[in-house]
């Protein structure tokens, strides 16, 4: 019979033949290892989001408002990053991070503005 090794530790692995781990604390850390890169990134991507829209919120108390635009890349705004995009019949795009949202305007103005509560 083929001796099986724990593909996390090396330890000796009994049971049925199909098992690949000596532990469930091992099967964690080994899948935790594989999925790093992944969860990393959308932690990043999930964690720039909600800045974004604690910027938005802070500077738009009254659900309407324009700031210069160098105002939101001070506090660590990142354009890059929304959760979606509105374009309106005059075709001005607003990018939304969740229910807080911006346009772009001329001479680096941004309009800010907030989506409607749904209830």
């Amino acid at each position: 019979m083929e001796n099986r090794h724990c593909l996390e530790c090396g330890k000796p692995v009994y049971g049925r033949v199909d098992k690949k781990f000596c532990a469930d604390s091992c099967r964690n850390s080994y899948n935790n290892k594989a999925n790093a890169a992944s969860t990393n990134y959308m932690r990043n991507v999930n964690n720039t989001l909600a800045k974004n829209r604690r910027i938005l919120a802070e500077l738009n108390a009254n659900k309407k408002r324009e700031v210069h635009r160098d105002q939101l890349l001070r506090k660590g705004f990142d354009f890059d990053l929304y959760t979606q995009t509105y374009t309106t019949q005059e075709n001005e795009i607003h990018r939304f991070c969740y229910e807080q949202g911006y346009m772009l305007l001329d001479d680096g103005l941004v309009f800010l503005i907030k989506r409607k509560d749904d209830n």
